[in-house]
């Protein structure tokens, strides 16, 4: 897949900026109605037309076309039982649970992460506390950087860094996240979401030459 030259930074800032949303909070109404009025799932792009996009794009072109304010509250439980809780969430979206041998919040990687982000000068500001090796988190910083990229597509040090956040702090561990909410998702949409968010994450590390850390999951 040579993708470096045809890579469009700034439509992927907007999927990584769309990933980022619907990954980190409950679905509102309001978000919903806009990826349908916006016809996201036909826009979509098809990159190399892997099986993952391909599968993504149908499941959520399904959904959104028949969508209602209706379907709210079976979205909700969807979304909570794959990412949130109550309970133990199916897709847990924090890093360390799945490279920290006692599955643990905010553990040693966290704090890898923590000081990685220090070091680059990356901060966040939340709505509420949060681990930041959250899955959506990676998405915001991910859109961050590839808007950079859109002003100076040649800055070394804007690659490096996303190179380096997806080598050692991302990848190990994202595609689990991302199976686990296919295996488990109720509704077309989350397994949409799913499927094009292991899509991106791949052509990312095409275009970014990115070859993932080896670890042991421990989930």
């Amino acid at each position: 897949m040579s993708l470096d030259n045809k890579f469009d930074f700034e439509a992927g800032q907007g999927l990584a900026r769309i990933l980022h949303h619907v990954l980190l909070s409950y679905p509102t109404v309001e978000t919903l109605d806009n990826l349908k009025t916006h016809s996201v799932a036909q826009s979509w792009p098809e990159f190399g037309l892997s099986a993952d996009n391909t599968a993504g794009r149908a499941a959520l072109t399904t959904y959104l076309s028949q969508w209602s304010a209706e379907q709210l509250n079976e979205l909700k439980l969807d979304y909570g039982q794959l990412f949130f809780g109550p309970g133990e969430p199916n897709a847990m979206p924090w890093g360390s649970v799945y490279l920290g041998e006692q599955q643990l919040l905010n553990d040693r990687s966290t704090l890898d992460l923590m000081a990685f982000y220090k070091q680059q000068g990356i901060s966040f500001e939340l709505e509420f506390t949060q681990p930041l090796d959250h899955i959506a988190l990676f998405f915001a910083v991910i859109d961050s950087l590839l808007g950079q990229l859109v002003l100076n597509p040649d800055d070394e040090p804007v690659r490096r860094t996303l190179a380096v956040l997806m080598q050692q702090h991302m990848l190990p561990w994202s595609h689990r996240c991302f199976e686990l909410a296919i295996e488990h998702a109720q509704t077309d949409f989350y397994r949409g979401i799913a499927h094009l968010a292991l899509d991106f994450q791949q052509v990312l590390a095409v275009v970014f030459q990115v070859i993932p850390m080896p670890v042991r999951l421990h989930r």
